[in-house]
Parts: structure tokens; sequence; C-alpha cells
């Protein structure tokens, strides 16, 4: 993942939380850190980092929520939503790549058993 996303300037932590975040404010509307933070399963304070770093980068956007003076609600820019959906292509195609079949799969089990030092069946 890191060789697909490096192009785009993006850690894997920084893609999982755009990408989350498109998601999220395309679904549910804008979400705030905590919500962002729950989504993806990560560490509040570290989701935090992140988010400013995207902020930073001009990706995302934090302005604080109307009801609650405490929390900020995030969204993407129009560089964001590009990135984010140029970043998820790459993923797909780097996963697609990964986990294509394998073309002499006998042969890979074969491998796979003199390796775990089983024999063969």
């Amino acid at each position: 993942m890191g060789a697909a996303l490096r192009p785009l300037g993006l850690t894997h932590v920084q893609f999982v939380l755009l990408a989350s975040t498109w998601w999220l404010a395309t679904h549910k509307g804008q979400p705030s850190q905590r919500e962002l933070a729950d989504h993806a399963g990560t560490d509040v304070m570290m989701t935090s980092q992140v988010v400013r770093a995207l902020q930073k980068k001009g990706l995302i956007t934090r302005e604080p929520d109307q009801h609650d003076p405490r929390a900020l609600r995030l969204g993407l820019t129009r560089q964001g939503e590009k990135v984010a959906r140029l970043a998820l292509s790459a993923v797909e195609s780097a996963d697609e790549e990964y986990f294509r079949p394998v073309e002499d799969t006998p042969r890979l089990i074969g491998a796979l058993r003199a390796m775990a030092g089983r024999p063969k069946a």
C-alpha cells in the first residue's frame, strides 16, 4: 500500500482517515474527529495529529461544530476529494495485483508445504 500511495503523498494511515472522512461526509454528514476515529478504529489523539497533517496538505477542512464548541467537524476540500478518489483507485489496484490468482496453484501449494515441512498431498 505504501508504494501505491506514495505518488499521492499519503501514508497508509492518512489514506484510511482521508477515505473514511470522505465516506462519512458523503453518507452521514460531516463527521467530528471523534466519529472519524471511532469509524476508522484509530486512537483519538493520533487521529487529531493525522487530520492536522491532512489539513496542512489542503485535503481536509476542520470547522467548529455549531452545537458543541469542543468538537470539530471535518470535510474534504476539492483537492481532498480528488486525492481520495485517486487513492481509492490506487489501493483497489494494489489489492487486485496482490491477490491476483496464482497461475500454477499446485506448484505454489507444493512449495508452501515444503516450507512448512509437510509432505506432498
